[in-house]
């Protein structure tokens, strides 16, 4: 007997959604974590610090709490934003929270792509972006995305 998935059934398709919607949360917040927890050591200070500095809407930070303060202070917004993403299933309005904060996060990022040195690979010009740091902060387009679809759907939950 042939077992084949029929992407013309409603309850095949809503599952596939279901675990689209888990996964994009859940990778989403396994990301901030992650991130959040490696800016607590030196080695990621260091190397985001030229990120941080060339950019006006951060470069306060390492003169205010330091290299590694900047660095720590910026993983506790990541680690706290993964944390409240993942209360989706008991507080959804929280979760929405944690996905606005990773909006921020995300928005304030891509603004690196616009004040970093190195953006636009040596010897060539638009599009040719860098692989380090244009291609690596260009990622996060996707994980905006993400952002924003976790903090509508999260809302969606708590107003039904």
């Amino acid at each position: 007997m042939e077992n084949k998935i029929s992407f013309n059934d409603n309850q095949n398709v809503n599952k596939l959604e279901r675990y689209g919607v888990a996964i994009t949360r859940y990778g989403l917040a396994i990301v901030l974590i992650w991130i959040g927890i490696l800016k607590f050591t030196s080695f990621e200070a260091a190397g985001i610090s030229p990120l941080v500095q060339n950019n006006p809407l951060l470069s306060w930070l390492s003169p205010t709490l330091g290299i590694n303060g900047m660095s720590r202070f910026l993983g506790i917004v990541e680690i706290g934003a993964g944390l409240l993403i993942c209360t989706r299933p008991v507080m959804p309005k929280v979760s929405a929270y944690g996905s606005f904060i990773a909006t921020a996060i995300f928005i304030i990022t891509l603004t690196l792509l616009f004040s970093t040195p190195g953006i636009i690979q040596a010897g060539y010009s638009f599009p040719f972006i860098s692989p380090m740091p244009g291609q690596f902060i260009l990622k996060d387009i996707v994980l905006l995305g993400a952002s924003v679809y976790t903090a509508g759907e999260a809302l969606c939950r708590e107003n039904e």
